[in-house]
């Protein structure tokens, strides 16, 4: 899974991404070249299930994130989006806009001005213009194409465009849509900037720390279907990274932070891409694995491994808080909670799984 991280110039997006590597970023090609890289989604319960079993190993789940440069501060919809900036988020899942909240007399807004809720609103405007220059050049060749064939298929794409368009025009985005399965596989190959789930990130100021939650709620309103909100102080998140583990909690402790807001950053990207963790245990290994929700037992084996998905005969099944709760999987078991589920079982976040299988 894949996250794009955009954002206008001086809002934070390097110093972010950095962060999230620990600082291993490799140095862009170019101007307009993408970096990209792969970080561990923290989980707490991944941390005690380690110390209950002491295993050789302790493997996290991981989302990708892709630093994407190009988003400038010129009007919107004056020259469009540059095509490497499109070519770049065509393949993400999600997209991460960091939006500046801070003062810094150093690195100029681009825009001259310090207003997150303006920069959204230029963000969004840019990627619905963008959708829309497509829709409409899309429509204007299915109705060509269906008056001249009449194909039942062709109109049916065209009734979809026609409401794509409706959307956009209304300056709404495709992500607030409902898509029916045919639709969505349509929709697939375009991969609309607005169809994409968003993570608002509010890059504020060291002061506005102890008021994180109550700066979220100003932006509710860009909060729905697929569009959620969170902060954090760049500047201080890489601090706290730097930092040796104690002296981190030292420092945060004195902050009055509880944890890295980056954690929640992650958490909440995970939680974006519609993603919830099931586990595997033993003395080799506790890992985390990343499955789509309504994932069915014998698929989620398949994550584990194909063979485990073609061979599959049943699930020993217990959930994380039970076994937690009563110490062991001996106990688990007396009790019932350890269970034997079929393939059709649909696994829930916080599942421990082990695979029966026969290949």
């Amino acid at each position: 899974m894949q996250i794009g991280i955009v954002g206008l110039p001086f809002s934070g997006k390097t110093t972010l991404f950095s962060t999230l590597l620990k600082h291993k970023s490799q140095d862009a090609v170019g101007k307009m070249s993408a970096e990209r890289g792969v970080v561990k989604v923290p989980d707490e319960r991944l941390e005690k299930l380690t110390e209950m079993f002491n295993p050789k190993k302790k493997v996290n789940a991981t989302i990708e994130y892709l630093k994407v440069p190009g988003l400038e501060g010129e009007s919107a919809g004056t020259r469009g989006l540059p095509a490497q900036f499109l070519a770049n988020l065509k393949t993400v899942d999600a997209l991460l806009v960091m939006v500046r909240a801070f003062e810094n007399e150093y690195y100029p807004h681009p825009l001259n001005r310090v207003d997150p809720k303006a920069d959204i609103e230029f963000i969004n405007a840019e990627f619905l213009l963008s959708d829309l220059g497509i829709v409409e050049t899309r429509y204007e060749k299915l109705k060509k194409l269906v008056n001249k064939t009449q194909d039942e298929k062709d109109r049916r794409e065209l009734a979809l465009f026609e409401k794509l368009k409706e959307q956009l025009e209304n300056e709404k985005p495709l992500r607030e849509m409902d898509f029916d399965e045919h639709e969505s596989l349509i929709l697939k190959g375009y991969q609309f900037l607005t169809a994409k789930p968003v993570l608002y990130v509010l890059n504020i100021e060291e002061s506005q720390i102890p008021n994180a939650e109550e700066i979220e709620r100003e932006f509710s309103a860009y909060i729905g279907k697929n569009a959620a909100v969170t902060s954090l102080s760049a500047e201080i998140e890489k601090e706290i990274s730097e930092l040796e583990e104690e002296d981190a909690k030292v420092f945060m402790e004195d902050l009055g932070i509880k944890e890295p807001a980056l954690h929640k950053l992650i958490r909440k990207s995970y939680e974006l891409l519609g993603l919830i963790s099931f586990f595997t245990v033993g003395e080799d290994e506790c890992r985390s694995w990343p499955i789509r929700k309504g994932t069915n037992a014998q698929k989620a084996a398949g994550v584990i491994h194909t063979d485990l998905e073609k061979g599959f005969i049943r699930a020993e099944t217990v959930h994380y808080d039970d076994l937690i709760r009563l110490g062991s999987m001996a106990a688990c078991k007396e009790q019932g909670l350890l269970r034997l589920e079929g393939k059709d079982y649909i696994v829930k976040d916080g599942d421990i799984l082990n695979i029966r299988f026969n290949v």
